[in-house]
């Protein structure tokens, strides 16, 4: 189970917002620039963020994009669910129906540990990824290290 490019995008584009946005907007050209993700697949991303009320866009000269509230109440898990991102440990995307159209002996088991990962994922803010200096320089991960691990864990 891994968390697809998409998820993984959207996390570290919001997090570049945080860092640098500082209650300016941001363009998406220059988080395209600093995080080496297509522009095109910013605004496909971001397109998703507004309609889930976690960004704002600002029009005209100097627009761009901002966060819709304070880093401290953004959760990974919340920009991973706004760019219909699932994170499913099973093999019938939660259906139960991955043997013969019935549920497998584990099925339950899988489906836990997607719920454990959802959990976890919707303790840790934006806030927290950037007090625990998740960036170096003006590349941003997503994830620490140490927050990787424990999802790897779980």
């Amino acid at each position: 189970m891994k968390l697809t490019t998409r998820g993984r995008y959207a996390v570290t584009a919001m997090l570049d917002l945080a860092i640098h946005g500082g209650g300016q907007p941001t363009t998406l050209g220059d988080i395209s620039r600093r995080q080496e993700i297509s522009l095109s697949y910013l605004e496909q991303l971001f397109a998703k963020l507004r309609r889930e009320n976690l960004v704002v866009s600002i029009r005209g000269p100097g627009g761009g994009y901002q966060l819709a509230r304070g880093d401290a109440a953004i959760y990974v898990a919340q920009i991973i669910d706004a760019v219909d991102e699932s994170i499913d440990a099973t093999n019938c995307q939660g259906k139960g129906d991955c043997n013969h159209g019935e549920v497998c002996l584990t099925h339950h088991l899988w489906q836990d540990l997607s719920d454990q990962i959802h959990n976890f994922l919707s303790d840790i803010s934006l806030a927290d990824l950037v007090s625990k200096g998740s960036h170096n320089g003006t590349r941003v991960s997503g994830l620490t290290d140490a927050q990787m691990v424990s999802v790897r864990q779980l």
